[in-house]
């Protein structure tokens, strides 16, 4: 089982996403719940970004919202970095 790390530019940047879409506040609570109990279930989507991102990886909270995580596999720790749509994360 992993463990989520919360910083504080995270926490700044996730509060003000729920703040923009409050339907999605179950959704992205299930999401990092289950990131916890099980970082690579088949619905999270889990996959490694490229690119400028390439030190990333990429979880789905739904079709068109994702958190981006800073994952540290070695520690079990995962780090959020971001969350937003897919245009606003890439």
């Amino acid at each position: 089982m992993a463990e989520i790390f919360y910083t504080d530019s995270y926490i700044k940047r996730a509060k003000k996403f729920i703040k923009k879409h409050p339907e999605l506040i179950s959704q992205y609570e299930k999401t990092l719940k289950l990131i916890e109990l099980n970082t690579y279930h088949p619905s999270l989507r889990l996959h490694k970004l490229q690119g400028k991102l390439a030190e990333l990886y990429s979880v789905s909270i739904n079709i068109s919202y994702r958190i981006s995580l800073d994952f540290l596999i070695e520690d079990n720790k995962i780090i959020p970095v971001d969350t937003g749509s897919h245009d606003d994360i890439y």
